[in-house]
């Protein structure tokens, strides 16, 4: 009896201890506090005794604990030293503290260390330029499981014809296999976020598709400014025909061919768009298929986006 009152006590004081630190949710601190959510997207991790693990925004470790006792090593990412100092009074004396590496920091300025799964609790705010480091990250790893926000998580999945089928669904699509696992419902954080979440898992293509993700992106961003317009308005804008005339020239001098005097981009632009009805194409309802021989045909004739 006298055992429990004291791990009742033990509990309560890190309760209190924990309550102490004022979770600053402009930089996206909502602490996940549900051990059943916790468990079930550590088991939907399907963590390996050899794994090094990636967690980024650990907060207080609630899920970092765990993963230490099944993983070889958990290499936490953390910007606020409060939480730091936190995480790391958490595994102070314990069997598992020698398993623990701590980076602080910005994880977009860092560059990520080897690990083989990512599992984090992301600050919302940067859930699109992390998911693009992280697939674009060598070596590969196997798998990621991540907490969005849920519109977030839908527009990773949208399909063509989508409402929420966007730029991001197609760049994600193309670089990884990915899946909405578990829907998390606000009230399973502290402070409770204003949105529900989403748990996703993302496994990289390996190999990856054999493109210039740069020059793809480029292309991407000029079609889905407006993605209902047709393919053809889409490259009717100056800016746009400036910028491809102007890689036009550069692709012409490096193959040492001659640009006519009375050369016309739009017309060009045109030529390439009318093989296999690209003009009439609207990108809200293309699929990755479709952009690649896009880009295929663009590049054929010497027309390139980066």
């Amino acid at each position: 009896m006298p055992k429990i009152k004291s791990e009742k006590k033990s509990r309560q004081h890190e309760t209190i201890q924990k309550q102490g630190i004022q979770f600053n949710t402009t930089l996206g601190q909502h602490i996940l506090k549900n051990p059943l959510v916790i468990n079930s997207i550590i088991e939907k991790a399907a963590l390996r005794s050899t794994d090094v693990v990636l967690e980024v925004g650990p907060g207080t470790g609630n899920m970092t604990m765990k993963m230490l006792d099944k993983a070889k090593k958990v290499i936490a990412c953390e910007i606020d030293t409060r939480l730091v100092a936190e995480l790391q009074k958490r595994v102070q004396c314990t069997p598992v503290q020698h398993k623990l590496q701590i980076l602080v920091g910005d994880v977009l300025k860092s560059n990520l260390p080897f690990f083989d799964i990512c599992v984090a609790n992301l600050p919302y705010q940067i859930s699109s330029p992390f998911v693009f480091k992280l697939l674009l990250h060598r070596p590969f790893f196997r798998c990621a499981v991540l907490m969005f926000q849920k519109e977030f998580a839908d527009r990773l999945v949208a399909k063509p014809g989508s409402k929420v089928y966007c730029r991001l669904s197609v760049n994600t699509q193309l670089l990884a296999r990915v899946d909405i696992l578990m829907k998390v419902g606000k009230n399973n954080f502290r402070p409770p976020p204003k949105v529900e979440s989403s748990v996703v898992r993302l496994e990289p293509r390996n190999p990856p598709p054999p493109i210039n993700f740069k020059e793809w992106d480029g292309m991407l961003r000029i079609l889905f400014v407006r993605k209902n317009k047709t393919i053809s308005a889409a490259f009717k804008h100056s800016s746009t025909l400036e910028m491809m005339e102007k890689n036009y020239k550069v692709f012409c001098a490096l193959k040492n061919i001659e640009v006519p005097k009375d050369f016309d981009m739009k017309e060009k632009i045109e030529a390439v768009l009318n093989t296999n009805d690209f003009s009439k194409m609207r990108p809200r309802t293309m699929d990755i298929d479709d952009f690649l021989l896009l880009m295929h045909e663009f590049n054929s004739n010497g027309l390139h986006f980066s």
